[in-house]
């Protein structure tokens, strides 16, 4: 079977592109370093001519509020309408757990605006929001430095792996599309600041984190349910501790 998966070089896509092809299918990472540009919508059509499944894992170079939406928006639009055209039957996309229920985050915002043209597009589709990946722990301690201090809040979080948000992926790109969101998340549930702190300890990263109820995570204020799944999410089988002990083994 075709697959093409818009943003098939960044962190998620390049696994799943790998994971795809090891069971047996067809598949297009289409990316603007293979000359699809889903924003421009360069190249979309040729890389969905005999698709059956479009999975879009895209992610914008900008993380301003105003060029995530546009970025969303506009790509989004013209993956539907390229998929429409090419006779795409399953259209799947990677969302974030809680994208409604944070919207002073502008990449929820636009994750949010994202899934609403997908869903009222007449391709069948999955939505499937993941939580926060283990590889983001980084990038959380930077946002939540302040004066030279971490300050984050101890809301609850279930960070998963990229590689199981993968396989989650490419097993759900295969099945039938439901036409509804699945929510997918990491085996255990645990603090965000223990979820950093724990990162920067097995880095021997000297930085220490200060627990604030306060802190904001990327300009939204947190409780235990804004990031967490709800009921019955698929989880992931690589636990944070496993997967610390791997990423220590690559330094």
């Amino acid at each position: 079977m075709k697959i093409a998966v818009i943003g098939g070089s960044g962190l998620v896509g390049t696994k799943l592109v790998h994971k795809l092809r090891q069971r047996g299918h067809h598949v297009v990472a289409a990316s603007p370093s293979n000359g699809v540009n889903a924003f421009t919508g360069e190249g979309l059509a040729d890389a969905l001519t005999g698709a059956m499944v479009l999975v879009d894992v895209a992610n914008p170079p900008s993380i301003d509020d105003t060029a995530l939406m546009d970025f969303f928006e506009t790509s989004t639009r013209n993956v539907v309408a390229a998929g429409q055209a090419a006779g795409v039957r399953h259209h799947v996309a990677l969302s974030v757990v809680g994208a409604e229920r944070l919207p002073a985050n502008g990449y929820f915002r636009a994750k949010t605006a994202q899934e609403k043209r997908i869903k009222a597009a007449l391709v069948a589709y999955t939505i499937v929001r993941t939580t926060q990946f283990f590889e983001f722990a980084e990038s959380i301690a930077r946002a939540g430095t302040e004066d030279g201090a971490i300050r984050l809040s101890p809301a609850l979080v279930q960070p998963i792996a990229a590689d199981d948000v993968a396989e989650a992926l490419a097993d759900i790109a295969t099945q039938t599309a439901v036409n509804r969101i699945i929510e997918v998340a990491g085996p255990a549930s645990m603090r965000l600041d223990k979820f950093v702190g724990q990162f920067l300890r097995a880095t021997r990263d000297a930085r220490k984190v200060i627990v604030d109820p306060d802190a904001s995570y990327f300009g939204a204020a947190l409780d235990d349910q804004s990031l967490t799944p709800g009921k019955n999410p698929r989880l992931g089988k690589t636990t944070y501790a496993d997967w610390l002990g791997r990423a220590n083994e690559k330094r």
